[in-house]
């Protein structure tokens, strides 16, 4: 398993949650220019050069689904971040 350091796994958390926090239905067509790949970008930037592609893939889907699912449960995805961060 790979493990990645604490603050890694922090940054990772923080910009989903900012990412989730300000979207809405309809942003794309609000807000031109607007992609929520660019999100899902940024928010796997920390994990990038620790996980393996697979992983990585793995991660940029659940974080596409968080951002635009409000109602999408978060605690998986929160204990995989603490599994690889060794918590």
């Amino acid at each position: 398993m790979t493990v990645i350091d604490r603050n890694r796994a922090e940054k990772v958390l923080y910009r989903v949650a900012i990412c989730a926090f300000t979207y809405y239905p309809g942003k794309p067509d609000r807000e031109p220019g607007y992609d929520v790949e660019e999100d899902v970008a940024w928010c796997t930037v920390p994990l990038e050069k620790c996980l393996p592609e697979p992983d990585l893939q793995m991660f940029r889907s659940v974080i596409r689904m968080l951002i635009t699912e409000p109602l999408a449960d978060r605690r998986p995805f929160i204990q995989k971040l603490a599994e690889i961060s060794g918590e």
